[in-house]
């Protein structure tokens, strides 16, 4: 049968052609179209722009005909609500995901680049700082492989954390600029865009149905700007969308004060607003910080619900099908706040009575905790949050009162139970507990591995799971096997692959097979021959870049994380001196010959040469 011309043409079209021919057609027209730079004087940032576009290209139809699909069908959506995700370089894994990573190495050599090169180019997105994040990100990954209709919420930092620079052994923060030099995976929605109340005061009144109605009248507003991101599955047609929030005034320039002469005052609405999602997780130790990091977690998490009710509307369904439409999962306490403002939403605004608004919360929201150390679990003053939020704290009042009252009836006389479980702490400076809001607006709580989980029923939450045992579970924490595997460590992919096929990629069970090779010699050899070549390259890379010179065959000894008492690089530094004190003691001893590395970030301030250096905590 002779080849449809169309499905011919598509293929191999500039934008959508997945063979390297149309790919590098398609580099070329970005190359000049979107960026007005000629091949012969294009850097390297310009070509890696420019295959990105290309790449982005060939995403934009499955992400359009995936909107569609969910707008046609009575779906319900996965909302994950983050502060963080750390979703790491876009290029090489949507070239993993497309299937095109050969065709785009072939097609750039062609134009005379190399795409290793070119994909180290591409920087960190700023958008996430840890675990929390990387899960978060991980999960988006399996939604969009698995095919499940999902949207990630969280916020479009302008600046990432900081940028790590080690001067004289010293810890050095450099800000992080990430968009500097622009994202090619983002799309801005200026027309998708809501407004967050901020400070102010309320007043009650009674509606001609004689219902109490409760208007805030905030000090200031803040607008939300949606920023999108396609977020494609591996090897499917489905790319669902991480949606980041950021911060813009409602006017961002004031003609009288400008035509006064205060030509501070004229931008300072918008310099105040814009602060919001200019920088990951500020330093919350002073009150300012506080004050920026709460307001931070109410502006995007109050952008996104109104944005489920504006989607939500578009579908022309009820409101009372909200929770039917929408799942959301509050990725630990940071965005708690979701039970209070979604209650708002629903009471206030579309004017539902409370108990039918607080089913719809509960059926909608669940919550992943993330800690078990009671200290660790997010709580805000009273002070600071009657200030910055004064409708939602009033909200958390009726929903504590309603709950303190189900405690009573359920354990008479038990005061002590009842201050426990209240989600005002009273015990000095009062606060709100984050983590008490969330599992009693929730309609599930998980702990992230098996041992968590069932601490978190004996200890922090204890007197939660004991009156709900139907909503504590738990849901096992992982990573995708895309990035970690086919991306980061193509020697190893292929040997899986050829051992045991290629479906262990979207099914890790499948790995199981490799048990029958246990005893392989052949198999073995292989095996050592990728972690050789694996090594050899890690020990090309600290070579180059910090100068130190390592044996590759030694056994190589790593810990990166985040630098902190509680992740106990100490006690590893304390093995290494333990191991070189046997070696002195005894020379003879038979020993591997070990190459210890440690990486990571201090928190701001804590490790840098501005730092008390009487606690000696040096960065390596």
């Amino acid at each position: 049968m002779a080849a449809d011309p169309t499905t011919t043409a598509i293929r191999s079209s500039a934008r959508t052609g997945l063979d390297a021919d149309a790919l590098k057609r398609g580099v070329l027209d970005n190359l000049i179209c979107l960026q007005a730079r000629p091949p012969g004087i294009a850097t390297p940032h310009d070509w890696y722009m420019a295959l990105a576009y290309s790449v982005r290209d060939r995403m934009l139809a499955r992400w359009a005909a995936t909107f569609q699909t969910y707008a046609e069908r009575d779906l319900r959506v996965t909302c994950y609500f983050s502060a963080e995700f750390l979703i790491g370089p876009q290029l090489g894994n949507n070239l993993v995901n497309l299937g095109i990573e050969a065709n785009a190495r072939a097609a750039m050599q062609a134009l005379g680049q190399d795409l290793d090169a070119l994909l180290a180019i591409e920087e960190e997105p700023g958008l996430g700082n840890g675990g929390l994040g990387r899960l978060a990100a991980c999960y988006l990954d399996s939604l969009a492989t698995l095919e499940i209709p999902s949207v990630g919420y969280g916020i479009r930092y302008e600046f990432g954390i900081f940028d790590q620079e080690i001067r004289d052994g010293w810890q050095v923060e450099v800000t992080d600029k990430w968009l500097q030099k622009g994202n090619p995976w983002e799309i801005v929605r200026p027309n998708v865009a809501y407004y967050v109340a901020f400070g102010g005061h309320t007043q009650s009144e009674t509606d001609p149905q004689g219902r109490l109605r409760v208007q805030w009248i905030p000090a200031h507003m803040v607008k939300g700007v949606a920023c999108d991101t396609p977020m494609l599955g591996f090897r499917v047609n489905t790319c669902n969308t991480l949606r980041l929030w950021k911060s813009e005034a409602v006017e961002s320039f004031d003609l009288q004060d400008f035509n006064a002469g205060d030509y501070y005052q004229a931008v300072q609405e918008k310099v105040i607003s814009e602060t919001l999602s200019k920088v990951l997780y500020p330093n919350d130790e002073p009150e300012a910080g506080k004050r920026l990091r709460l307001a931070q977690q109410y502006f995007f998490v109050s952008c996104s619900l109104q944005d489920m009710l504006r989607l939500l509307d578009l579908k022309g369904e009820p409101v009372g099908r909200f929770a039917d439409m929408f799942a959301a999962q509050l990725n630990d306490t940071h965005p708690s706040i979701a039970v209070a403002e979604l209650m708002r939403l629903l009471v206030d605004v579309r004017l539902l009575p409370w108990d039918e608004a607080w089913s719809i919360t509960r059926r909608t929201l669940a919550y992943t905790n993330h800690t078990l150390l009671p200290e660790a679990l997010e709580t805000w003053g009273l002070p600071l949050f009657r200030g910055l939020l004064p409708r939602p704290l009033e909200i958390i009042y009726e929903i504590n009162r309603r709950f303190l009252d189900e405690i009573r009836q359920r354990y008479p006389g038990d005061d002590a139970r009842l201050a426990r479980m209240s989600m005002i702490d009273e015990a000095g400076e009062k606060k709100v507990r984050m983590a008490h809001l969330a599992t009693v607006g929730c309609c599930a709580v998980n702990g992230v591995a098996a041992l968590h989980s069932a601490l978190l029923k004996q200890t922090v939450m204890r007197d939660f799971a004991q009156l709900w045992p139907e909503r504590f579970h738990n849901v096992t924490n992982g990573v995708t096997p895309r990035r970690f595997m086919l991306l980061s460590n193509p020697g190893l992919a292929r040997l899986l692959d050829k051992t045991v096929g290629e479906g262990w990629v979207t099914d890790l069970t499948r790995l199981r097979a490799l048990e029958a090779h246990a005893d392989d010699a052949a198999f073995q050899d292989e095996w050592r021959g990728v972690k050789r070549a694996n090594k050899e390259a890690l020990a090309q890379h600290m070579r180059s870049a910090v100068g130190v010179v390592v044996d590759p065959t030694a056994l190589f000894d790593i810990q990166v994380k985040r630098i902190h008492e509680y992740k106990r690089q100490h006690l590893n530094a304390l093995y290494v001196v333990t191991l070189y004190q046997r070696l002195r003691r005894d020379p003879q001893r038979a020993a591997a010959p070990r190459c210890f590395v440690f990486g990571g970030k201090a928190g701001a301030g804590v490790c840098n040469g501005q730092a008390d250096h009487s606690t000696d905590q040096r960065c390596g």
